[in-house]
């Protein structure tokens, strides 16, 4: 990784944020540095990062022009600084930029747009020049107005029940009614997931206790398999606890140490879910088995983070866990509130293997179209009321 500018603090900025290593061209030299830096040679179906600064663009245009003949699959990354004024995203999109961001842009914020970053430069590598830019994902207009009318009516309709819903879960136990966790969704996008509380806000200490209860566990005898170190609880339960060491996904904590000790057997068995959780409130149990959780999704739906039908969104270190070519395919569809495996086996305690769940959205977004999503919509009306608790 590449960084092209003249400030200093700005540069040390970026450093910081990728742990040092991202090397730095400088100015009206960019190009003679960049030409001793990289050589001349092509760099075949590599896809390197470049962070340049958007006030030295005019300066450096000759190196953008090397590095863009150099590496034809590029990655460029203009970074402003918001007292330079308003940027010309076209304009800069013309000349080969592929993204845009703040010289002060959060940690949190720039970790989960290097999920993106790394998807599409992935995406990059396995394009043929000559069909021009990577196509990513997009979501056919007419669909997306379906679901801003289906979301908007949906919400009108059910606001009654959702607010009872909202008092129900605060009057039973103490906690958030709404909590936000970090999903993945179609082209690696990261958002805020919405879903009403249907925990105990005490999960957090029950955790060595609930490993058994992993149904997607590789080997339920191995004392230090993958999923049964990785504990799910919900998110309003890790308010108040000590997370030193700890890595934080949507609705489960790890240490550190065991997961990476793990990453590889995770990398074989990504979900993790629990049957008949003891932590699940009275309220969370019904709401649940209805599917009445995932309502607040309809506010996801009509911002556009998700579509009605889609692949489910992941938390991010499950997310990561899916990286080769044909898993990664998954993220090339919408993040759906329903999809294809919700309603496989959906009355069966949700007894999916991680395969298979994965394996069918691979399908999804694979065989992706409209009429596909009309039967998903209408098999989800039969199939939301669950026999089983899941």
């Amino acid at each position: 990784m590449i960084y092209i500018g003249e400030t200093d603090n700005t540069f040390r900025y970026f450093w910081n944020l990728l742990d040092g290593n991202l090397h730095r061209l400088s100015g009206a030299t960019a190009e003679a540095e960049a030409r001793l830096l990289l050589g001349k040679s092509s760099s075949g179906n590599r896809s390197e990062l470049f962070f340049i600064e958007a006030h030295t663009v005019e300066k450096v245009r000759s190196c953008i022009d090397y590095l863009k003949s150099v590496y034809p699959r590029a990655y460029l990354v203009l970074v402003y600084n918001h007292d330079d004024g308003e940027h010309d995203s076209k304009q800069y999109e013309t000349m080969g930029f592929n993204d845009m961001m703040p010289d002060d842009i959060s940690k949190d914020d720039f970790r989960q747009r290097l999920y993106v970053i790394n998807f599409v430069t992935k995406k990059l590598r396995d394009t043929d020049l000559h069909e021009g830019k990577v196509k990513l994902f997009k979501l056919p207009i007419g669909i997306r107005i379906f679901d801003i009318l289906f979301s908007l009516g949906a919400l009108i309709v059910l606001s009654p029940l959702m607010l009872a819903v909202a008092l129900a879960i605060r009057l039973e136990s103490k906690g958030r009614v709404i909590y936000k966790s970090k999903r993945v969704g179609s082209n690696y996008k990261v958002f805020d997931f919405l879903k009403f509380r249907s925990m105990y806000a005490d999960a957090d200490k029950r955790l060595k206790e609930l490993s058994q209860y992993n149904q997607y566990a590789a080997d339920k005898d191995k004392k230090d398999d993958a999923s049964a170190q990785k504990i799910h609880i919900d998110s309003s339960g890790i308010e108040n606890a000590d997370l030193s060491n700890m890595l934080i996904g949507d609705d489960y904590i790890i240490e550190e140490e065991k997961y990476l000790d793990s990453i590889v057997e995770e990398q074989k068995n990504a979900f993790v879910k629990f049957e008949h959780d003891p932590r699940i409130t009275k309220v969370g149990r019904f709401i649940r088995k209805y599917s009445i959780d995932e309502l607040p999704q309809l506010f996801n739906v009509l911002k556009g983070d998700m579509s009605i039908v889609g692949n489910r969104p992941l938390p991010l270190y499950e997310a990561e866990l899916l990286t080769n070519d044909e898993d990664a395919l998954r993220f090339m569809a919408p993040a759906g509130l329903t999809g294809l495996w919700q309603v496989e086996k959906r009355g069966e305690g949700g007894r999916l293997s991680a395969e298979e769940r994965k394996q069918l959205d691979i399908k999804y977004a694979k065989t992706y179209s409209l009429w596909l999503n009309i039967k998903i919509i209408f098999r989800t009306f039969t199939a939301f009321i669950q026999k089983d608790d899941v």
